[in-house]
C-alpha cells in the first residue's frame, strides 16, 4: 500500500473517530468506553500523521515514529484505565508509556508547530520540579520528576483533558461541515456573492474580498487557510483594481483574520472559550456578534475611503454574475447553516450535534443541487473525512500540549502564583493589567497559533481580570482578540505575510500595513472590557447607544486613518476627525463624565462637517 493511501486512511480515521464519539455512537451501541481512550486513539492517529506529513528526519525514521505513535495509542487506550486509576501499582509501565508518548508528541510539534510550545511546556516543567525553591507566591511544593512525567501523559486533567476533548469531539464535526462545503462549490459561491454584492461600488474589488473572508473565514476558522483560497482571487483582483500589491495583501490577510470571530462557525478557540466559561456556544456567539460587525465595518469604511483617495473604480461589469443567478445556483448553501442556528438557539444542541446535523443536511442537499456542477457522491464522504482528518493535525496537537500546561500550571500552584502577581498589578492600574496582558498575547501568539494563546492564558491572565471585576466573557474574549491579533501583528504576522507572498509585496510593509487597516482590533477589546454592553450585557437601551456610539467612531476614526471620507482628508483635519472619533468611542463606563467627553467629540465632529459643508456651497 502507498504512503499516499496510509495518509489518507488514518487521515479518514481521525475524522471518523470523532464522529463516532461526537454523535454518542457508542451510548447508543450500549459500547463502554472511557473518553480518555477515544482521545487518546485520536491523538495517536493525529501523530502518525505528523510524522508522514510533516519532514523533519529521514523517511524511514519518521515512518518508524509513525508506527511507534499508533503502537503507543492502542497500548495506553487499552490499558488507560488501569494505568490512570493504580499508576502506583504499575509504576515501570507507567513511566515507560508516559516518557515514550511525551517523546513522539514533542516530536511532532517539533515538527508541525517549531520549538515555541515545547519551549513554554519546559519552563513550566523546570518550575514545578524547583516550585520549592522559589520565593514569595510563586514558592509551591515541587513534584518528583518521575511524577511530573506521569501526571502529563496519564492524568485526565492534564493530557486527555478539557482541551484534547473539545478538539476531537467539537471542532472537527466542524472541520468536516467546511470541508464539505469545499467540495461541493461553497467557496466559490461565497466568492460569487461577494462579487455580486459589492462588486458595483467604489473600490468593489477591496468590499468583494472582505465580504468573500468574512463568508468563507467563518466556516474555516482559520486566517491563514482563508488568505490561501479566496486571495487567489481577490488579491490579484485588487491588484487590477487600483489597490497597491501592499494595500490588497493587507486588506485580504485583514479580512480573513476577522472570520475567526465572525459568528455563526468561529475558529476553535471559541469552542474553548465556551468550555472554560461553562457557557452555551450561543452565548459566545452572541457576545462575538458586535465587536466582529465593528471590525467588519471598518473594513468596509476603509476600503470605500482608500478607493475614494486613490480613484478606485468598481469591477468590470463582465467580471460580476447577477445575484439572481448566483442565488438561483446556490440557495441551497445556506440551508445547512439555518440547520446549525436553529439547532444551537431553538434546539439547545451540543455545538457538535448541530454540527452534524449541519454536514448531514448539506450532504442530502448536495446530492441534489450543486453550485458549480460538482454533486456530492459517496467518494465526496471519503474526501471530506479526510481532508477534515488532515486539517485537525495541528489542532489536536496543539490542544494535546497546552492541556498538558494548563493542568501542570494548576498542579504545580503557578496559576496561583501569578494569579496573585496579576492581581496585584491590577489593583494598581487595571489598564496597565490589560496592556500588559494584550502584549503578552501578541508576544506569544507569534510562535503559536489562535488556539494555543488562548488556551494558555485563559488560565493565567483571564482569572485576574475577572477577580478585578470584569465581566468573565469580556475577559476571556479580550485574550482571544489579542490571540487572534498575532496573525497581523509584525515582526511574526503569519496571515499578513502568507498575503504579501500572493501579492509580491514586502513581507514587513504589509503587515504594518494590516495593523493600520486593522486598528479597530487592537482597540475594541478595551472597549468592552469598559462597557460590557458591546458584547451585549446590559440594559436594551444602553447596548443600543453604545454600539450606535461605537459605529460612528469607528466610522470617523477609520475615514482619518485612510485620508477619506466622503471627500479627501488631509493634515490637521485628519487629527481633529480622529479625535473626535476616539472622544465619542469612549465607554461611558471607563471614567467619570465620559457622556461628556462623547457629546464634546459628536459637537466636534457636526461643527466639522458644517464648516465644510459651507466651504462647498461657497
Amino acid at each position: 500500500m502507498s504512503e499516499g493511501r496510509v495518509v489518507a486512511g488514518l487521515s479518514a480515521l481521525v475524522a471518523l473517530v470523532s464522529v463516532f464519539w461526537a454523535s454518542g455512537a457508542p451510548l447508543f451501541l450500549g459500547w463502554r468506553v472511557y473518553p480518555e481512550q477515544v482521545l487518546i486513539a485520536a491523538l495517536a492517529l493525529a501523530l502518525a500523521l505528523a510524522f508522514l506529513t510533516r519532514p523533519g528526519g529521514a523517511p524511514g525514521l519518521s515512518r518508524l515514529l509513525a508506527l511507534a505513535s499508533l503502537g503507543f495509542g492502542l497500548w495506553l487506550a487499552i490499558r488507560f484505565q488501569e494505568l490512570a486509576q493504580n499508576v502506583f501499582y504499575h509504576p515501570e509501565e507507567a513511566l515507560a508509556v508516559s516518557v515514550l508518548g511525551l517523546v513522539l508528541i514533542l516530536e511532532a510539534v517539533r515538527r508541525t508547530m517549531g520549538w515555541a510550545l515545547i519551549a513554554i511546556l519546559g519552563i513550566v516543567c523546570l518550575y514545578a520540579l524547583v516550585a520549592d525553591q522559589m520565593a514569595g507566591p510563586l514558592q509551591s511544593k515541587a513534584i518528583r520528576w518521575d511524577r511530573l512525567l506521569t501526571f502529563l501523559v496519564l492524568d485526565s486533567a492534564s493530557l486527555a483533558g478539557a482541551a484534547l476533548s473539545i478538539a476531537v469531539a467539537v471542532v472537527v464535526p466542524f472541520l468536516i461541515l467546511s470541508q464539505l462545503l469545499l467540495a461541493t462549490g461553497g467557496a466559490g459561491f461565497f466568492s460569487d456573492l461577494s462579487m455580486a454584492l459589492a462588486g458595483r461600488r467604489r473600490g468593489g474589488a477591496g468590499k468583494i474580498a472582505i465580504l468573500g473572508s468574512a463568508f468563507f473565514g467563518s466556516v474555516s476558522g482559520s486566517a491563514v487557510a482563508n488568505v490561501a483560497s479566496t486571495g487567489a482571487v481577490t488579491i490579484p483582483m485588487m491588484k487590477s483594481g487600483g489597490y497597491s500589491p501592499k494595500t490588497a495583501a493587507a486588506i485580504e490577510a485583514s479580512a480573513s483574520t476577522g472570520g475567526q470571530l465572525m459568528p455563526p462557525i468561529m475558529g476553535a478557540a471559541a469552542f474553548l472559550l465556551a468550555e472554560a466559561l461553562q457557557a452555551s456556544y450561543v452565548e459566545v456567539m452572541l457576545a462575538a456578534l458586535v465587536p466582529s460587525l465593528l471590525y467588519y465595518f471598518s473594513l468596509f469604511v476603509f476600503a470605500d475611503s482608500e478607493a475614494g483617495r486613490l480613484g478606485v473604480e468598481r469591477v468590470e461589469e463582465s467580471r460580476i454574475p447577477p445575484l439572481t443567478r448566483v442565488l438561483g445556483r446556490g440557495w441551497f448553501v445556506f440551508l445547512p447553516f439555518a440547520v446549525l442556528v436553529v439547532g444551537l438557539f431553538a434546539f439547545d444542541l451540543r455545538p457538535e450535534s448541530a454540527a452534524l446535523l449541519a454536514v448531514l443536511a448539506l450532504f442530502l442537499l448536495s446530492l441534489r443541487f450543486s453550485y458549480d456542477g460538482r454533486r456530492a457522491t459517496l467518494p465526496t464522504i471519503g474526501e471530506t473525512l479526510v481532508g477534515a482528518g488532515k486539517a485537525a493535525v495541528e489542532i489536536i496537537l496543539i490542544c494535546a500540549v497546552a492541556g498538558m500546561i494548563i493542568g501542570l500550571v494548576a498542579r504545580s500552584g503557578l496559576s496561583f502564583g501569578l494569579g496573585f502577581f496579576l492581581v496585584q498589578l491590577g489593583k494598581s492600574s487595571l489598564l496597565m493589567l490589560l496592556l500588559v496582558t494584550a502584549a503578552v498575547c501578541i508576544v506569544m501568539g507569534m510562535g503559536l497559533p489562535t488556539v494555543g494563546v488562548y488556551l494558555l492564558l485563559a488560565s493565567l491572565a483571564a482569572p485576574p481580570l475577572v477577580q478585578l471585576g470584569l465581566e468573565p466573557m469580556s475577559a476571556h474574549l479580550f485574550v482571544l482578540y489579542f490571540g487572534m491579533l498575532s496573525m497581523l501583528t509584525p515582526p511574526v504576522a503569519i496571515a499578513a505575510f502568507v498575503a504579501a507572498n500572493m501579492a509580491k509585496a514586502p513581507p514587513m510593509a504589509t503587515g504594518w500595513e494590516a495593523v493600520r487597516i486593522a486598528w479597530p482590533a487592537y482597540l475594541i477589546p478595551f472597549l468592552f472590557a469598559a462597557s460590557p454592553e458591546l458584547i451585549l450585557i446590559g440594559e436594551p437601551l444602553d447596548v443600543a447607544v453604545t454600539v450606535a456610539t461605537a459605529l460612528l467612531g469607528v466610522w470617523l476614526v477609520t475615514g482619518a486613518v485612510a485620508g477619506f471620507l466622503v471627500r479627501r482628508i488631509d493634515g490637521a483635519e485628519r487629527w481633529l476627525l480622529a479625535a473626535c472619533g476616539v472622544a465619542i468611542l469612549l465607554p461611558h463606563g471607563a471614567m467619570e463624565g465620559a457622556i461628556w467627553v462623547n457629546l464634546a467629540g459628536g459637537a466636534l465632529a457636526l461643527g466639522f462637517w458644517a464648516t465644510r459643508l459651507r466651504r462647498r456651497a461657497a
